[in-house]
């Protein structure tokens, strides 16, 4: 079975972007000197994905700096909305969640919760999220969409692995 997993980058005070969805933010702070040895692989990361699931907000965000590291990628996007349509873009209504859980039992590779906060605010109210990886931004923003809204029931997690490159931190945990 494919996994589900959240893979996104956080300010240290927990917003996923500024108030109107930038994300220029999402830099490390220039000095590699506490590195880890083995710092998260993203391409590797991307190479065991083959499908992202997004909010149309997201969606709107990432349409902005351009899709092209994706264009060998499934993208699901969950929408009420009538959206300009491409090659590799699917639009989804309705329980989002439990369609993209059947998804996840048909073959493939793993299925990447790419975000924003209201979809995956869904996934983890439903604990159907496999895997967290979260990546810590040495930066602080005081504003902005937070990645946790609350009102979660509770899910034990496993840490995995961390790393750090250029100041940022990256958490892989894992369901218990």
């Amino acid at each position: 079975m494919r996994k589900i997993i959240l893979n996104l980058a956080i300010s240290l005070d927990g917003y996923i972007s500024d108030n109107d969805g930038g994300f220029d933010w999402i830099v490390g702070h220039g000095d590699n000197s506490n590195d880890s040895k083995e710092p998260f692989d993203f391409p590797k990361f991307l190479e065991e994905v083959d499908t992202l699931v997004m909010g149309s907000v997201c969606y709107e965000d990432v349409i902005l700096s351009g899709l092209e590291t994706f264009k060998d990628k499934k993208i699901i996007v969950a929408t009420n909305r009538e959206m300009e349509k491409r090659d590799n873009v699917e639009f989804i209504s309705g329980d989002i969640c439990s369609q993209v859980l059947e998804l996840a039992k048909e073959e493939g590779r793993n299925i990447w919760l790419f975000g924003g906060a209201g979809l995956t605010d869904t996934f983890i109210k439903n604990n159907a999220v496999d895997e967290y990886i979260v990546a810590i931004i040495p930066t602080i923003l005081g504003d902005g969409r937070r990645l946790f809204r609350g009102g979660y029931p509770k899910i034990d997690l496993h840490l995995e692995s961390t790393s750090n490159s250029d100041g940022v931190v990256v958490m892989r945990y894992v369901r218990r």
